[in-house]
């Protein structure tokens, strides 16, 4: 039997085998810039997932508010009193409150004292009343604070939220004039 002894000293470009202290630091940093690089990646795309639910979140919670509020202002039966963080009405034998408390950031419906929030979050809100008669060439109404004047009710707010505890372009505005109808 032939027996052939391969020598394992020796690479072969002529250094020796075995991994050196300065390839393993390279590998280290190598892995480390990769590593990293993953992180901002998912750190990235949480930040924007967050900032995709919180939109959501917002777009939801004002349409219904939205929704909610038009359809009872234009078939309620009169404005009891108008401040701008509250708005009450009569409609339909009952009583209907909304109030925005600034130290909440809360919008809130009561209806025969019984309360609802509507909106968290909220940077401000406005309500205020208006005539039906526009002012000449626009389409902005003459602002009064006499509830029997009242037939357009114009209400104002924003709402944000944060991401990761700093607000970070979440914002939703929302404005709306809405119509008395039934306005005695």
């Amino acid at each position: 039997m032939v027996s052939k002894t391969t020598s394992t000293s020796f690479r072969r470009f002529g250094g020796l085998l075995g991994a050196t202290l300065v390839e393993y630091i390279m590998g280290l940093g190598i892995a480390g810039v990769l590593l990293a690089a993953i992180a901002s990646l998912m750190l990235f795309s949480a930040r924007s997932f967050l900032a995709l639910s919180n939109y959501s979140e917002l777009n939801d919670n004002n349409r219904i508010t939205i929704d909610t509020m038009t359809r009872e202002l234009r078939e309620c039966k009169r404005v009891i009193t108008c401040t701008a963080n509250q708005l009450e009405i009569e409609a339909d034998g009952t009583t209907i409150r909304y109030h925005y408390s600034p130290g909440n950031r809360t919008l809130t419906r009561s209806q025969d004292g019984v309360p609802r929030t509507m909106l968290t979050g909220c940077d401000n809100i406005s309500f205020n009343l208006g005539t039906q008669n526009p002012i000449g060439g626009t389409f902005a109404v003459v602002s009064t604070t006499d509830v029997t004047k009242a037939k357009v009710v114009n209400v104002f707010w924003n709402c944000s939220r944060t991401i990761l505890g700093q607000k970070v372009n979440t914002e939703s505005v929302q404005t709306a004039r809405i119509v008395l109808r039934n306005q005695q």
